[in-house]
């Protein structure tokens, strides 16, 4: 139910992040409009001030690590109930086996005797 829910919201902000970085522009998208009158500085220099979608992209990534942590964290304690049918087979299994009583191994079988010798069957009728 939990990492579900969290499975969740980590799709959400995934695809929250994919769609802000897309609508942002990028440092050189001022280059073509004023190529040589003085916008260089802007393009390659530092940006002033974050804008409303930067700093939602910086939040929403952190969440998103966070989820990530998370989820990997559930994925690797191991759960108290067997979740596919032959975990279940294989607990039962293992069960029985230890509540079945201890027996000593059956003494190992005799050897097979050697077969007897063939009779000759005669074929010739007697007189």
């Amino acid at each position: 139910m939990l990492r579900g829910f969290i499975l969740g919201v980590h799709v959400l902000l995934a695809l929250m992040i994919i769609g802000l970085v897309l609508l942002q522009r990028g440092k050189g998208a001022e280059a073509g409009a004023g190529f040589g009158s003085g916008a260089s500085g802007t393009v390659f220099g530092a940006r002033g001030t974050s804008t409303l979608f930067s700093k939602l992209t910086a939040v929403f990534a952190a969440m998103f690590f966070a989820t990530s942590l998370t989820l990997a964290y559930l994925g690797a304690r191991p759960t108290a109930e067997p979740t596919s049918v032959l975990e279940r087979a294989a607990q039962a299994a293992a069960a029985a086996q230890q509540s079945a009583p201890a027996t000593p191994p059956a003494a190992p079988a005799a050897p097979p005797a050697a077969p007897a010798p063939a009779v000759p069957n005669p074929t010739v009728p007697p007189k």
